[in-house]
């Protein structure tokens, strides 16, 4: 059993973050983040080309992670690949030891780097859930089977924000009958509107762990409200950024307080800080969360 899955299933508080592998080979800065986080988080994401922007293979890094003492959680995307090259990549991540999953549709390549880049799509995040299972039964999705059966701890994403809570709530049930096992959400900036989303998905039974994006200013608060469907940063905090006089601390003070706020609600937090890693010890320290 994996670190994540072990601190889930006893209920323990878990904090996890991301990090994106580098586009080009050199991963001196990835490690050096990843040495730094070691001990204040239970396990770091690796995105699959984040925002459809060309990176190296995430299930590379994960196993580099994993010597390195830090445990992985690798996205999973079916943007990019069909239904044969992503259960061989799964077969692959976990030959190399990787458990953690998280399943999802990805972002579609003409908002990215390559633009001309054909989009794939053969599965979407409930059916890639659906040949996680698949593979962890003994057969893959055409329904041959397995010499050898994997075994993950696999989670998908879900939207407390969402404009649409009840088809989003959908969604996340039919996520946990495909295998979801935990769930990251998007960024969480309202606790009001993050404790109805929790008092409607406890029905499902399943580790939520809350999102938290620092806001680094006014002005990235108010395009995440203008382009980032479910996002919704009140009018009151982003007129606290803009009265700062140092905001790199009120955007710790920010997200300390919301992480405070949602606490009590939900199983972790997921800290997305955008190249602010060696601030997420300061930034627990001020949440009040021992490492």
């Amino acid at each position: 059993m994996s670190t994540l899955a072990a601190a889930l299933n006893s209920r323990h508080f878990v904090i996890t973050t991301e990090l994106n592998p580098p586009k080009g080979t050199n991963l001196t800065a990835l490690f050096e983040k990843a040495e730094l986080l070691k001990g204040w988080v239970t396990a770091c994401n690796l995105t699959d080309s984040h925002t459809a922007r060309m990176t190296m293979s995430p299930i590379a890094v994960a196993r580099l992670l994993l010597d390195r003492g830090v445990e992985p959680i690798l996205q999973v995307t079916g943007r990019d690949r069909n239904r044969l090259a992503l259960q061989a990549d799964l077969l692959g991540a976990a030959a190399l030891g990787i458990t953690n999953l998280v399943c999802m549709s990805g972002d579609d390549p003409r908002s990215g780097d390559h633009p001309q880049a054909k989009p794939v799509f053969d599965l979407d995040a409930i059916t890639l859930l659906r040949a996680v299972s698949s593979l962890q039964t003994g057969y893959d999705l055409g329904g041959n089977q397995l010499n050898g059966t994997p075994r993950f701890y696999a989670g998908a994403v879900v939207n407390p924000g969402a404009a649409d809570l009840t088809t989003e709530l959908q969604r996340m049930e039919d996520k946990v009958q495909a295998g979801a096992q935990f769930f990251q959400t998007q960024a969480v900036y309202d606790p009001g509107t993050f404790e109805t989303f929790m008092n409607a998905a406890q029905r499902y039974n399943v580790a939520v762990i809350a999102g938290v994006l620092l806001l680094k200013s006014s002005t990235m608060a108010q395009y995440l409200n203008d382009n980032v469907p479910g996002i919704s940063v009140p009018a009151a905090l982003i007129g606290e950024l803009e009265g700062a006089q140092d905001r790199t601390a009120k955007s710790l003070e920010i997200a300390s307080r919301i992480i405070k706020q949602i606490k009590p609600m939900c199983q972790g937090v997921h800290l997305m800080a955008l190249g602010w890693e060696a601030r997420i010890p300061q930034l627990l320290q001020a949440a009040e969360i021992a490492p």
